[in-house]
């Protein structure tokens, strides 16, 4: 059994913000896999489904951010699970819009909801790491993690949340790769390096399609015989 919990804040107000992807991360896989309807549990809010071979407890901690541990710490201990078995999905300012990462264990460099959860249950458990990008400043971070997306946002947010729910089952299973992949996948799509204008498009080559001028156009006939007598070409040559 796995625990992927997603970072937020409860309420509508707060829905929309960067500091709410780890929620909506959930919300996708949830939606796509068929998960059971979300009820309140472990001072948030669960639901329940399977992942490829593995069951997967999904949870929104609704203890405000700074709390999040009070509620991760409670789901593990009530089913008997290790840190080794959570996921935490959260945002990142450390790293560029649509830019995700994982990591195993290692510090909470300043994110709140990760203090909380250090505290709880310790540093060794998996990440999710949700670029949203810096403000520029670390006094403007607060401020920043706290507004909505921007327009702007919309298209590589959905794309980096199909990827997540794309590469959930790998996740589940241990496959960090392939997750890492699927991501990928929807957030930069490879490229074709021929276009379709190109000759190899078409599998030929293309030619030329005008001539210059007083060029003679080639004839699709072969050549005539020649009935005229030694005699008649040579007074032809000299006309």
């Amino acid at each position: 059994m796995k625990l992927f919990a997603g970072l937020g804040n409860p309420g509508a107000k707060y829905a929309q913000n960067r500091h709410n992807i780890g929620f909506m991360a959930l919300d996708r896989i949830a939606s796509d896999h068929g998960f059971s309807p979300w009820r309140p549990k472990f001072q948030g809010m669960v639901c329940e489904g399977r992942l490829g071979a593995e069951k997967v407890i999904l949870l929104k901690p609704e203890t405000f951010m700074n709390l999040s541990g009070q509620s991760v710490g409670e789901a593990l201990r009530f089913h008997k699970l290790t840190p080794a078995d959570l996921v935490v999905f959260h945002d990142e300012i450390d790293l560029a819009p649509a830019k995700l990462r994982l990591k195993q264990g290692g510090g909470h460099a300043g994110h709140n909801g990760l203090r909380s959860i250090h505290q709880h249950i310790g540093p060794e458990y998996e990440r999710v790491r949700m670029g949203v990008g810096h403000p520029g400043h670390k006094d403007a971070v607060p401020g920043y993690v706290l507004r909505d997306f921007a327009k702007a946002d919309q298209d590589w947010l959905d794309d980096m949340l199909r990827g997540i729910s794309d590469g959930a089952v790998s996740l589940a299973e241990g496959d960090g790769p392939r997750f890492l992949n699927a991501v990928a996948l929807r957030v930069a799509p490879p490229r074709s390096g021929v276009g379709k204008d190109s000759p190899k498009a078409s599998g030929r080559e293309k030619g030329p399609t005008t001539m210059s001028q007083g060029e003679p156009a080639p004839s699709s006939a072969p050549d005539a015989p020649d009935g005229r007598t030694a005699l008649q070409r040579l007074a032809d040559r000299f006309r």
